[in-house]
């Protein structure tokens, strides 16, 4: 089992900021990642939809012989985590969660901004990380509809992106929000972007990093950290596979065939 590769999964290809941690962390585990832009943004569905979507693709990737699985997805965390950690005890399941934690340490003016999604800041176990870490701190939030959508289109600098994204930031800094939480595994994608619009005084704060350390931990404990080279990593969409693998140089950092996913 230590050679066999970690499968991690997405709402779309935000994904790939938490892959690319995997990667730099543990670059001799195999990777299998599976973006399903076909039902994206999770944050706008309902829980019972998301969790069906979790199993599925935990059941795919499983098939094709994961030894843990990544929810690199918020929504899909607060959806599904707790069902697939009861389905299949044995295995490694890592998820993210806002960093709140560590947004409330950072903060200067005590005054701690989150962009997200709509389902994310809605969740219970949102309002659970606020009362456990930000009980200090003023914690305001955005919601970004419209902001997933535009960032799996794959233009970073697209003047609509710009402009959407300025809409979100604004409301935050009139606040006197000193730490941004980037509460979207999509949204790290835009720190090139955030850098033109924000005082660099401004921290920007995500988990693919924590979550990457996390995994690590995980595979330790269990001693199934890979010793071997990895293999190639693998790609599935359940949108268009061509239109992804089109993007991968941006996003992933190479260019990276794209496969069909097969259950839609």
């Amino acid at each position: 089992m230590r050679e066999a590769p970690i499968g991690v999964f997405d709402s779309g290809v935000g994904g790939l900021s938490v892959l690319r941690e995997i990667r730099g962390l543990l670059p001799r585990e195999s990777l299998l990642y599976v973006a399903d832009s076909g039902h994206v943004p999770y944050g706008e569905k309902s829980p019972e939809f998301i969790r069906e979507r979790c199993r599925i693709i935990a059941g795919f990737l499983l098939g094709q012989g994961a030894k843990a699985l990544v929810l690199a997805c918020n929504t899909a965390t607060v959806a599904g985590v707790s069902e697939l950690r009861e389905r299949y005890p044995q295995l490694p399941i890592v998820g993210m969660e806002p960093a709140v934690k560590p947004a409330a340490a950072a903060t200067r003016s005590g005054v701690v901004g989150v962009l997200a999604t709509t389902g994310t800041l809605k969740s219970a176990r949102f309002a659970a990380l606020l009362d456990r870490f930000a009980s200090d701190v003023r914690v305001v939030t955005q919601p970004c509809p419209g902001l997933v959508e535009l960032i799996e289109a794959g233009d970073l600098q697209a003047p609509a992106l710009r402009a959407m994204l300025r809409r979100y930031v604004e409301p935050l800094l009139a606040e006197g929000c000193d730490t941004l939480i980037l509460g979207c595994t999509h949204y790290p994608f835009l720190r090139p972007l955030l850098g033109e619009l924000i005082a660099p005084s401004i921290s920007l704060i995500d988990t693919g990093e924590a979550v990457a350390r996390q995994l690590q931990r995980l595979l330790q404990q269990r001693q199934l950290l890979a010793s071997d080279a990895a293999q190639p990593a693998r790609f599935w969409c359940s949108a268009d596979p061509l239109a992804m693998q089109a993007i991968m140089p941006a996003l992933w950092g190479e260019p990276a065939q794209v496969l069909a996913f097969p259950q839609g």
